[in-house]
């Protein structure tokens, strides 16, 4: 079986990153048509192997080389200072974040992965490194040159897509427009088709309102800029029903009848979404060139190093984007 390399970026090297990549390692299955390298730091990794006890081989690896089953495979592109302390992020572990995303975009547009996987950066460290952008997301986008993109989270349950994201409730209303809601609509089906396998896919849009605003009795948004949208879609021939009631829209979606809902801001979306899948969740970054997943949680500054962090979220972003490879590659010899 031929091997897919999927690059895994270390994120924040006093982070949980490095805990948690470790511990994939551990658990993770040797015959995988997809097989993981880091881009990170051996010097780190092999601190937190040897505090947390975790038996496993470190190896460096470079681009065109054999991977080496059983051990974690690094490219090695910083060598930080070991005695840095776990949860305190520095402008030097700001840059190396900014250099391990970098590289697996590089190799990801040159062929060498087939998708890359990001462990959690923090805003804090990336402005400490002189990043003015806030996160992943924005930084995919510039080194791609993506023109439309969006953050869908991922479950087996449910998925979930929005349309503003980190905005007060208060500045909502104001960013929404029926062209804004409708090329998530499309970007969400595309996505689904290509990165998913879906033929069909079934697309549910949340209401803003109460009741989906009960024919304008609690806000006329559904009838001014959502329902707009929705006709938009349906013309281009997209299978899409609303604006729903919110409140029983993620319940239709989760029994199966919807592929996907999207929503119009962070919280309706996210605390369904979290409720079903706070464990295994997975942010998946839409419109870009490349694949590219991630854990749906945060450095965990507070927990860095001592051993209690989960990979169930890596576990889950790993087999995601070895998925979405392969989806790709099938949807394009169509």
């Amino acid at each position: 079986m031929k091997k897919h390399l999927l690059g895994i970026t270390m994120g924040c090297p006093v982070g949980i990153g490095p805990e948690i990549i470790l511990r994939l390692h551990r658990e993770l299955a040797t015959n995988s048509e997809y097989y993981p390298v880091v881009l990170g730091d051996p010097e780190i990794l092999a601190r937190c192997r040897q505090e947390l006890g975790i038996e496993l081989d470190l190896v460096e690896w470079r681009p065109g080389a054999v991977v080496e089953d059983g051990a974690v495979n690094v490219l090695p592109l910083t060598r930080l200072d070991r005695e840095l302390v776990w949860g305190r992020p520095t402008a030097a572990t700001g840059r190396a974040m900014i250099a391990y995303i970098e590289e697996a975009v590089r190799l990801c547009r040159t062929g060498v992965l087939a998708g890359m996987v990001t462990c959690p950066i923090a805003k804090v460290a990336l402005k400490m490194a002189g990043s003015l952008e806030p996160g992943h997301t924005e930084m995919l986008a510039r080194l791609t040159s993506a023109d439309e993109y969006a953050m869908m989270m991922a479950g087996h349950r449910l998925r979930v897509t929005l349309v503003t994201i980190h905005v007060s409730l208060g500045q909502v209303i104001a960013l929404l427009t029926p062209e804004k809601i409708f090329r998530l609509i499309d970007l969400t089906g595309r996505s689904l088709q290509r990165d998913f396998g879906l033929v069909r896919p079934r697309l549910a849009v949340a209401g803003l309102n109460p009741h989906a605003g009960e024919e304008g009795m609690f806000g006329d948004e559904e009838e001014r800029l959502i329902g707009p949208a929705v006709s938009m879609a349906l013309d281009r021939g997209w299978l899409v029903t609303g604006p729903l009631p919110p409140d029983t829209v993620f319940h239709r979606a989760v029994s199966g009848e919807y592929d996907a809902v999207i929503c119009m801001y962070h919280d309706q979306g996210l605390i369904p979404f979290k409720l079903l899948h706070f464990e295994d969740g997975v942010n998946v970054t839409l419109g870009l060139p490349i694949v590219r997943t991630s854990v749906d949680h945060g450095t965990a500054y507070d927990i860095a190093g001592r051993g209690l962090g989960s990979a169930a979220s890596l576990a889950a972003a790993f087999m995601l984007a070895g998925e979405i490879a392969g989806n790709r590659r099938r949807f394009a010899e169509r």
